[in-house]
């Protein structure tokens, strides 16, 4: 593989960062400004040689969709840790006489989505809920969804619970994630699968979600499953 100039080492570098701490690629015009680029065509020429490299993927259609490849992320020195796919039951409120292990952050429930047939995500605050940063195991952003439908029962996701997601566009197989497809979300585990991706359920009654891996996008998965918190009484 080619090596890679200073300069797209600090583009690829920035790309990672910014999906790391935002959950989300970078814009062309937002690498340019954070990197002293003056034009866009200066931005465009580096990602073109990353691309060619093999060090980052892109949609050429969609702003925010520059993906380093493993090989990228090996480059600057792995994925970022990507955390187990087993959920954590949490209760809203710590016992009085437990000490944080780390410290409290406030979590915001944004909508709900579907552990059966796929419902749209309503982005928008419903709720907050305060959590020991300790046990979601991560400092990224995290956000909760409402989970709706019993199609996640085998995992211990029940009707009615939240899950704490953390933003990223990548899964390892076998992760739980939160996918969109056909413009609406659903959680399931994710396996690939060559020239096909599976989302499946893990209530044996229920039938899994074929995406063939050519419509498959990396933007379609909105993040893994850190946790779930269940309100009990």
């Amino acid at each position: 593989m080619d090596a890679l100039t200073d300069r797209q080492l600090e583009v690829l570098r920035f790309i990672a960062r910014q999906i790391e701490d935002c959950g989300y690629p970078p814009t062309i015009r937002e690498i340019g400004e954070a990197l002293d680029i003056r034009s866009t065509n200066g931005v465009n020429d580096h990602l073109k040689a990353l691309e060619r490299k093999g060090y980052l993927t892109r949609d050429p259609v969609k702003s925010r969709a520059l993906i380093p490849t493993p090989q990228g992320r090996e480059t600057l020195g792995g994925n970022g840790g990507a955390r187990t796919s087993n959920v954590v039951p949490f209760t809203r409120t710590p016992a009085p006489a437990l000490k944080p292990m780390g410290r409290l952050v406030e979590i915001p429930i944004i909508g709900r989505v579907a552990a059966g047939q796929p419902i749209l995500a309503q982005e928008r605050v419903e709720d907050t809920v305060q959590v020991d940063s300790f046990l979601l195991g991560t400092n990224k952003k995290v956000y909760g969804l409402r989970v709706q439908g019993d199609s996640m029962i085998g995992d211990g996701i029940l009707p009615g619970d939240y899950i704490f997601v953390k933003k990223q566009l990548h899964a390892e197989d076998g992760e739980i994630v939160v996918a969109m497809i056909d413009e609406e979300a659903t959680v399931k585990r994710v396996y690939f699968e060559g020239d096909r991706v599976r989302f499946q359920p893990s209530n044996p009654r229920m039938a899994p979600i074929y995406v063939r891996a050519s419509d498959f996008r990396t933007t379609m998965i909105l993040g893994v499953v850190v946790g779930v918190y269940r309100k009990l009484g």
